[in-house]
């Protein structure tokens, strides 16, 4: 049995997954052995449930435990030395499908506050039922393999719209992929070896946080501001631990809905110019913004930058397409990767997307959306500081906004008993770099209309909910 510390200035979580982990390592819990269950654990410790929760799933993105559904956390095998288990990341690190079912279990809750997608009625669902009429009526090659790279002509259409944001580029460096997701883990498994240090915005963007831990990389966290980065602790970062790539999302940040401003994108490139590093720039949320800002890409030409988009957020999450724009050679490199994992391109759903912004409705959608986020981010903004929250940055534009309240120190719990409530929301720790406890949160501001969202909130802020640490 564990013994823990109350007056300690070490949170109670933290005791107990270093507790268990010291036992797991040493040998006194063996692989395979079932941990307690929640309940059980946190009356024996004589803590809240909450407080177990986060350190089961702490250890669990640590790998040292496994959730099985229906059965509980078990000790996970360790590789054996000198095995061909012990040079595999994904042998000893990151459960991602515990990462997967955390993220999406919860789906199908009323008030989804803390999602990182846009409601139904948000979508581009005319437009794209538009184009599948369309297509059923053309004379489409339906059988056969597309082209590895993906559909020509929105290849082209892409470039065409990269170039109204100062990025000159050929359809040739243009690779269509399985929505942005596809395209990180593409730029991943071609970038980063175990072992490796990746330099990654913190907070940053989570599902590539946890495709990173899942290739065994250490990652290093740039501490994110309003104004984009804090420079002096991304120099420092860069120079003790020498990372060959920047994953970093400058433009409407998620979580925090920051943006870089010109001065800090020249001295992100200048830094990557003389360590070099290499950047991917993920820039899915550049239709969303009202304003025709410079990227990375657009002032480095993509000479030590590949970019990332995606139309999964403003036509459908379920058409998954997206694309990466990158040097020939590198683009070369990539579709190799692609044609490995998945042969060649879904061009069907290419074809969709093509139609969808080319049927003549699309300009006039992305403006609308636009104006109803910007409205979105009045209203949200102004119900969260009148309850008290903190603000990180009010961008008034893009999906999210970063707060915390004084009162609410413990995002985890406060997640955990929204759920019951029927209402999801995006706790900070899931977004940190090394997952620590945080209390701030992620909103959507699309999603935070609904009034059980500001109860269960005001409710909580006068009573508390129970600390973790």
């Amino acid at each position: 049995m564990l013994t823990l510390h109350p007056d300690s200035p070490i949170p109670l979580v933290t005791q107990i997954v270093e507790a268990l982990r010291a036992q797991i390592e040493s040998g006194a819990l063996r692989a395979g052995t079932k941990l307690p269950s929640i309940r059980q654990f946190a009356q024996a410790l004589q803590v809240s449930v909450f407080t177990v929760v986060e350190a089961y799933d702490r250890l669990v993105a640590q790998g040292c435990l496994v959730s099985r559904p229906q059965s509980g956390f078990f000790v996970r095998a360790r590789p054996q030395t000198g095995g061909p288990a012990a040079t595999s990341p994904r042998a000893e690190g990151f459960d991602a499908m515990w990462y997967l079912r955390k993220i999406f279990e919860n789906r199908h809750l009323a008030v989804k506050a803390g999602c990182g997608w846009f409601p139904g009625e948000w979508l581009f669902e005319d437009g794209l039922r538009r184009a599948l009429r369309s297509l059923a009526t053309d004379d489409a090659e339906l059988g056969g393999y597309g082209d590895p790279k993906g559909y020509p002509p929105l290849r082209e259409l892409i470039c065409t719209a990269l170039a109204e944001h100062e990025v000159q580029i050929q359809p040739s460096q243009v690779l269509l992929t399985q929505g942005s997701s596809q395209a990180l883990d593409l730029c991943v498994r071609r970038l980063v070896h175990a072992g490796d240090a990746v330099l990654v915005d913190d907070p940053g963007y989570a599902n590539l946080l946890f495709s990173l831990r899942y290739q065994g990389a250490t990652l290093v966290g740039a501490p994110r501001t309003p104004q984009g980065w804090d420079l002096a602790a991304l120099e420092d970062a860069i120079k003790t631990h020498r990372p060959r790539v920047f994953f970093t999302q400058p433009r409407l940040h998620s979580p925090t809905g920051s943006v870089a401003t010109l001065a800090q994108l020249h001295k992100v490139l200048q830094l990557a110019e003389r360590h070099d590093m290499l950047i991917v720039e993920n820039d899915i949320y550049a239709d969303l913004d009202p304003e025709p800002r410079p990227s990375l890409a657009s002032l480095d030409q993509l000479a030590r930058v590949i970019t990332i988009g995606s139309y999964s957020k403003t036509i459908s999450p379920n058409i998954r397409v997206g694309y990466l724009a990158a040097h020939p050679d590198m683009v070369e490199d990539l579709a190799q990767l692609k044609m490995i994992s998945g042969l060649t391109s879904a061009e069907l759903g290419e074809r969709l997307v093509h139609g969808a912004l080319t049927e003549g409705r699309w300009r006039k959608h992305l403006k609308s959306l636009r104006e109803r986020l910007a409205q979105a981010h009045q209203q949200t903004a102004g119900r969260l500081s009148a309850l008290g929250f903190e603000l990180f940055h009010e961008p008034k534009a893009g999906m999210f906004l970063w707060a915390r309240h004084a009162a609410l120190p413990d995002a985890v719990a406060l997640s955990n008993q929204a759920a019951e409530h029927d209402i999801m929301l995006g706790p900070g720790h899931l977004f940190m770099s090394d997952l620590h406890a945080t209390p701030w949160m992620r909103f959507n501001v699309a999603f935070c209309e609904d009034e059980r969202l500001w109860t269960f909130l005001d409710a909580h802020i006068k009573a508390g909910v129970p600390r973790i640490d």
